[in-house]
Formats: structure tokens, sequence, C-alpha cells
């Protein structure tokens, strides 16, 4: 292993793909005693602004993916490519890597298929259980692919498999906050369980319209309500709360900046269905019911949330019959305390408390070799 490992890492375009990415970058600079991390990003996207906010360089590549509709900006697409397999040729060559990793989204494509061309370790993040594309692509290249999900035989050689989990933040995984704590950051009283309302940073528009219509109904069961709306909605629901409901017991935000205060004070869960929304659904073991978006690419949120019905540790209802059955289905699991409690025992199966950590160990055996 070298003396001092040099480490290209890659993950960006959404926070499922950002934060895993940071994650592994924090363990490894625990792990080993000498380590230069230096990330790769689609100019544009939000890791070039929250890598540095970790406190980690990045250069940006000029990528984007393909529209599935039909667009002019695919135009570019051939252009965009090529630039960002010379962007990435470039790199590889200024910074010379021991290794690359990569956690998903446009940049690490080309970053990790020139790596691998290079003769270069390389290892991949792929926390769905229905891989994308461009994941797909690389698993016949790199060294290693590390799943959050069993049974990816189908999709990568086996025996570049290995089961390790999803990175996510330490104050998820190791929830130390109070119920208390967690009712008094959103200044909700004690006594009526709590709904958690999320739809990532951007939040979740159908899922929010849904909840605006059923607002006073679901209050009428004597709930307090969390409702991170993203900022498009956000608006529209301060309204709706404004107009329809009792103020004491709703609380809407676009963004929540403490994650582990919601997650503690929650009593039942409502959210997509992104790879990292479940890992922490999982690690703080709370009852969610899922509507997973439907222009997921590969439909993978609907299969990310199957995996977890399938074992009896969640609900899922589509976005097309949530207006019909969310409702009936917030108010049955809230009145039925024994069924949340069977879906939190069940989701005990799914933890995988040591992903980074796991990841963190191929790593070092890539290294080695």
């Amino acid at each position: 292993m070298p003396d001092k490992a040099k480490i290209l890492l890659s993950g960006g375009g959404t926070g499922g793909h950002v934060f895993p990415a940071v994650a592994i970058a924090n363990a490894l600079k625990t792990k080993l005693k000498e380590v230069d991390i230096l990330f790769v990003g689609a100019k544009g996207r939000m890791e070039m602004e929250k890598v540095p906010q970790a406190g980690y360089p990045i250069k940006g590549l000029w990528i984007s993916g393909l529209q599935r509709r039909l667009d002019l900006s695919n135009l570019l697409f051939p252009f965009k490519l090529l630039g960002s397999l010379l962007g990435a040729a470039e790199i590889i060559r200024q910074f010379k890597p021991d290794i690359a990793i990569g956690t998903g989204g446009y940049a690490s494509g080309p970053l990790l298929y020139v790596a691998s061309k290079k003769k270069i370790p390389t290892l991949i993040l792929e926390q769905n259980s229905y891989p994308g594309i461009t994941n797909k692509l690389l698993g016949k290249t790199v060294s290693k692919v590390c799943v959050a999900y069993k049974e990816l035989e189908k999709y990568f050689p086996k025996e570049k498999i290995v089961v390790t989990g999803t990175p996510i933040r330490q104050e998820i995984l190791k929830l130390k906050v109070t119920r208390e704590e967690g009712l008094k950051f959103f200044g909700l009283q004690a006594g009526k369980p709590v709904l958690l309302i999320i739809g990532g940073s951007q939040g979740a528009r159908k899922v929010n319209e849904v909840i605006a219509k059923n607002l006073e109904n679901i209050l009428a069961e004597n709930v307090a309500v969390i409702w991170q709306t993203g900022t498009f909605s956000f608006d529209m629901a301060k309204t709706t709360a404004n107009k329809r409901a009792n103020n004491e017991s709703v609380r809407v935000v676009d963004f929540i900046t403490r994650m582990d205060m919601a997650y503690a004070a929650a009593d039942l869960i409502i959210s997509r269905a992104g790879a990292i929304a479940l890992a922490e659904i999982i690690a703080v073991n709370k009852p969610a019911i899922f509507i997973p978006l439907p222009t997921a690419a590969e439909d993978h949120q609907t299969k990310n949330a199957t995996t977890l019905v399938k074992g009896h540790a969640a609900v899922l209802v589509t976005e097309s019959e949530a207006e019909e059955k969310l409702l009936k289905t917030i108010t049955d699991l809230l009145k039925m305390k024994s069924s949340r409690l069977i879906l939190v025992q069940n989701l005990k199966r799914f933890e995988r408390p040591d992903a980074t950590e796991r990841i963190v160990e191929e790593v070092i055996k890539l290294l080695k070799t």
C-alpha cells in the first residue's frame, strides 16, 4: 500500500450520491495515516457547493444526463461526454490516483471508466436495489462493486460484488438526541404522535398537494405534523397550514437542517424511496409509508421500497393512488401501534450500521494490491 494514498472520489447530482461520498472520505481520513482526497463532480450540480463545505477540494466536469423526453439539450450530450472523458483523463494524469471511487452521479461515469481503462483500481457503490445505466456499464470494467442489497448478480459480475449497505451521516447512524429534544427543536408539545413528511431537498410536489388536501383530516386524529416541503411547495403548504390548521400542531419548513431532531421526534414517516432515505429510516428504526417518485430512473425508488415491503418492514403507496389511499393508510397506522411495532421489528433485519467501514475495508484491500 502506498505511504500516502491518493484517492479520487466522484459522486453527485443529488444528496443520495454526495453524502455517501463524503461519509466515505471522512472514514478514509480517519483510517489512513496519510491520504490525499480529490473529488470530481459535474459543473453546476450540488456537489460543487456541498463538497467544499465538507472540507474537500473538487474539480468539475462538463457533463449531464440524457433527458428521457425530447429535448434539444440531448444534442449536446455526445460533446459533453467526449469533453468529460478528456477532462477525466487530464485530472487522472495530474493527480495520479492510487484508486478511484464512484458513488453515482453524472461525473462518476466518465471518471471511473477512464480510471479502469488505465488499470487504476476502481470501486463503485450501488445503493439502489435496481442499478442505473451508468453503474451497469461500469460494473463490467471496475474492480469492485459495493451494494446495499442482495441478489444483484443479474446486473454485476458475482465475483466483484460485496454487500456493504449504504453509508449515512454519523449523526443519523448514531442517533443520540431524544424525542423530547426533537419536539422542543420544532416547538411541538408532547402528548401527540408526530407525523414526519419528507420529500428530499427538492420536496415532493404531488405528495405535498395530497397532504394539503387532507391536512384537516390528519390533524383531526390528534396528530402533530412536521412537514418538509422543499422550495417549490413551501408557500402553498404554509398558506394551507395557516388557513386550515392549528398552528400549534403543524411545523412547515422548506428544508430540515437537523434531520436527527426530526427522526427523534417522529412516530410515523412519509417519504420518497431514494436509497439514502431508506437507509436513514432503517437506521433510526421508524415506521414509514413510502411514496416512490414515479419518474426516477428505471423506477428504482419503487424497487427500493418493494424490498422493504416484501419483508413486511414498510408500507408502499404509489403516487397515482395517494389521493385515494394515503389518508386512510396514515390514520390506520397511527391508530394501530401494534402495526407500527411490527414494521419497526422487521426493519432491524435490514440494518447495516457498519456500511461505511466495510466500504473502506474494500478500498484498503484494493490499495494493497
